[in-house]
């Protein structure tokens, strides 16, 4: 008779990752592939929501920027800072839970929005995003632990027709750029529902697929930092005539603004008291 059971038990090995059951699993596939899909816990009317607030914000940037100006600077199918916007769930969809949960076990410490990205995958037609790339671009090193995370809200379902997100698993771990050959035999795209999380290693190679359906494949583009790399635009200038909390003061930056001068940076010192 053959045993089909998945065989668990190992020798050899001196060190190795033993989460409790109560761990989320992601973090682990995170540390290892560089990628893993999460829920956001959003039920059917929010995930429904949050799409047609996707869309009257999109008009309202291309109305705002006008799209032949957009589209000369291939810039037509991005929504800079969406959270600077007037909507206010997008600042929730960066600080939601599950994913905090997540972002909190991976990065070391403080960390802060560096950005956060309405994407649009147009109908047939190529896009900006569809080029192999990492989210800390022209970088090529390997770290130990994390130093940025991003993660993609599915504000549609990802498939294979729409142009769902192609993964090259590990590459997070390799300082170059792999062959074309490797890219072939390796690469993954992933499925994933209206309403999760892609969330992956910040160097780890990605890109859009090219969608061949009739309608748009949206995502919320989000990147995490350690505070010492800077913002993609000044979220703290941007969101100054906000009322916000302590928790998102910090988590969009406000502490870790560059002194204007030697008597503000001390200043700064003083409040912080070390």
């Amino acid at each position: 008779m053959i045993n089909s059971e998945l065989p668990l038990a190992a020798y050899g090995v001196l060190e190795g990752f033993r989460a409790p059951e109560s761990v989320n699993p992601a973090v682990e596939q995170l540390r290892t592939i560089g990628y893993a899909v999460i829920d956001s816990g959003y039920t059917q009317s929010e995930i429904v929501d949050i799409g047609d607030r996707f869309a009257r914000t999109s008009d309202a940037y291309i109305s705002e920027h006008g799209r032949s100006a957009l589209a000369s600077i291939n810039e037509v199918d991005t929504i800079r800072a969406i959270l600077t916007q007037s909507d206010e769930i997008f600042l929730q969809i960066a600080m939601n839970a599950a994913l905090k949960n997540v972002v909190d076990e991976l990065i070391l410490g403080k960390y802060i929005l560096n950005q956060q990205n309405g994407i649009t995958n147009p109908p047939r037609k190529q896009y900006s995003q569809s080029a192999w790339h990492r989210d800390l671009p022209y970088q090529h090193f390997v770290s130990s632990r994390p130093l940025a995370l991003n993660a993609l809200y599915c504000v549609d379902d990802f498939t294979i027709d729409n142009g769902g997100t192609f993964v090259l698993p590990a590459s997070h771990k390799m300082e170059q750029f792999p062959s074309e050959g490797y890219i072939r035999r390796n690469a993954v795209q992933i499925a994933a529902k209206a309403g999760s999380y892609i969330v992956l290693d910040c160097m780890l190679f990605y890109c859009g697929g090219y969608n061949n359906t009739l309608s748009p494949r949206r995502a919320i583009n989000h990147l995490f930092t350690v505070p010492y790399i800077k913002q993609q635009i000044n979220l703290p200038m941007a969101m100054s005539g906000r009322v916000l909390t302590v928790e998102q003061k910090a988590f969009l930056g406000f502490d870790y603004q560059i002194p204007p001068s030697v008597g503000g940076y001390l200043s700064g010192r003083a409040i912080k008291n070390f």
